[in-house]
């Protein structure tokens, strides 16, 4: 029963003060388990996918946030209401100057190193427009490559 209680990652607080990392981490396990389709307009998953997807995001809400969304019954809908209500994508600033997806990206390719040139070519030409679903390839490749070290560490040729 403990196990229950447990998130998956931190709840969105209703201040949104942590609603950038919120929204990765609700894109990447909503993707994990295939229903990050359900977020996206005019989509065509099922009734029981977009059910699963409203439990998932609602259970990772604060308490307050859960009863002011209490009436959204669709995940999409919901998705683009904190998206409003949190904009802070729009208001992304460093040291006054707005930050863009595009500069978030390019500080991610710029962060490869010198020996990964061609990883980041690779990563460039697949022509991301959005930091979140870099960052959510990346997290695959990653756990991708640490399952081939172990499978390598436990047999070695």
């Amino acid at each position: 029963m403990a196990n229950l209680a447990k998130l998956n990652f931190v709840a969105l607080d209703i201040t949104g003060n942590n609603y950038l990392t919120w929204v990765m981490d609700a894109k990447i396990h909503l993707e994990a388990r295939n229903l990050g389709e359900t977020i996206n307009e005019d989509n065509n998953t099922s009734s029981q996918d977009r059910a699963k997807a409203m439990i998932f995001i609602c259970r990772h809400l604060d308490e307050g946030l859960k009863s002011e969304y209490l009436t959204v019954k669709d995940p999409q809908t919901l998705w683009k209401a904190l998206k409003n209500s949190y904009n802070h994508q729009n208001t992304l600033k460093l040291c006054g100057e707005t930050i863009t997806e595009e500069d978030m990206l390019e500080k991610i390719f710029s962060t490869f190193h010198a020996s990964n040139v061609l990883l980041q070519q690779q990563y460039r030409e697949r022509g991301f427009t959005e930091y979140n679903q870099l960052i959510f390839v990346l997290f695959v490749a990653e756990q991708n490559n640490e399952l081939l070290m172990k499978n390598h560490q436990s047999r070695p040729t």
